[in-house]
């Protein structure tokens, strides 16, 4: 039996030295016959019959299915590509950012932090391009904001219905902490406050932002979790709802997509849910002011809404004319 299991494991090993053979080289080969990159669109095959597709514009293809936060489509692939590039599941000794001309060798500096920091890379990277194994097996996607790391590409492809959840907080890794960076004032009875330090997540230790916020994200809506947090010199545990998560990634995250509100990078609304249309609101009309302060990006909606406890007043502008809308 131990005869034929070394003779197994060697087999094996034989196998992935094979398929490995010509290194980043094989892997430019690859991106080329598979054109997985065209017209500086990235379209790689995921199986023999199906692509992953990162693009802000609608892909004319059969959608098989569309992720608006990381903008990738799953589509369907008629012509088939028999050799795909497979999500790497084993330790991996080096990466590179690579297309089809080049190979830029190096390594993750910053892990995805959810849906608002991307990975960051210790070398210049092009878009767009693949995150390879010297196996070409993938690590992630670049995009012009940063790397979508494997674990988000595969549950993509995996999840039937696409959806995150959200307990009110972002968070970030500091001082050897993962510390509360943000907290949506809009949750009721949110228990969580900026500068808590995260220490455990359903009674487990997690190790670093990168590792909770992929918790957190990919937790059933409505399920119940319980985090356990030090704030000053105390430590505190407090049970919480996975609720949908509205904003993040290629999408607006200021905490009002909690109230049903998404606004473009201008400002413009672009998205009204049905629990918004008691303000009165159109698709268009953009914001000017939040508290009688002035905005002109998503940074700074979010600083003045997190100073928000019960309500805020916006000003809109609509067709050159200006109202208040009181939300809460």
């Amino acid at each position: 039996m131990l005869r034929v299991f070394l003779v197994l494991a060697f087999f094996l090993l034989n196998l992935q030295a094979s398929s490995c053979r010509g290194g980043y080289d094989s892997c430019k080969q690859k991106i080329i016959d598979s054109k997985s990159i065209v017209n500086q669109s990235l379209q790689f095959p995921i199986n023999k019959y199906q692509r992953v597709v990162f693009s802000t514009t609608i892909p004319h293809a059969k959608i098989l299915k569309y992720d608006p936060y990381l903008s990738l489509y799953l589509i369907e692939d008629k012509k088939g590509f028999k050799y795909p590039f497979k999500i790497n599941y084993n330790l991996t000794l080096g990466t590179a950012c690579v297309d089809k001309k080049m190979a830029i060798e190096g390594k993750i500096l910053k892990r995805q932090i959810g849906l608002n920091s991307f990975a960051r890379y210790s070398e210049p990277l092009f878009v767009p391009s693949l995150l390879l194994t010297s196996c070409c097996s993938l690590e992630g996607i670049v995009t012009p904001r940063g790397i979508i790391e494997k674990e988000y590409i595969d549950r993509f492809v995996r999840v039937k219905e696409i959806s995150y959840a959200d307990i009110g907080i972002r968070v970030d890794d500091k001082k050897n902490c993962i510390t509360i960076d943000a907290v949506n004032p809009f949750i009721k009875d949110n228990p969580f406050r900026i500068g808590d330090c995260v220490l455990k997540f359903d009674g487990k230790k997690v190790a670093n932002a990168s590792l909770l916020m992929r918790k957190i994200l990919f937790s059933k809506i409505g399920s119940i979790h319980s985090l356990t947090i030090k704030r000053g010199s105390k430590l505190l545990t407090f049970k919480t709802e996975a609720k949908k998560r509205y904003g993040g990634g290629y999408l607006s995250d200021t905490f009002l997509e909690f109230l049903g509100l998404s606004f473009d990078k201008n400002l413009y609304i672009v998205k009204i849910e049905k629990k918004a249309q008691k303000y009165g609101l159109k698709l268009g009309d953009k914001l000017l002011q939040i508290n009688q302060k002035e905005i002109t990006n998503e940074e700074e909606i979010l600083k003045i809404i997190l100073q928000t406890k019960n309500s805020s007043n916006l000003l809109f502008e609509r067709k050159h004319f200006q109202f208040f809308v009181k939300i809460n």
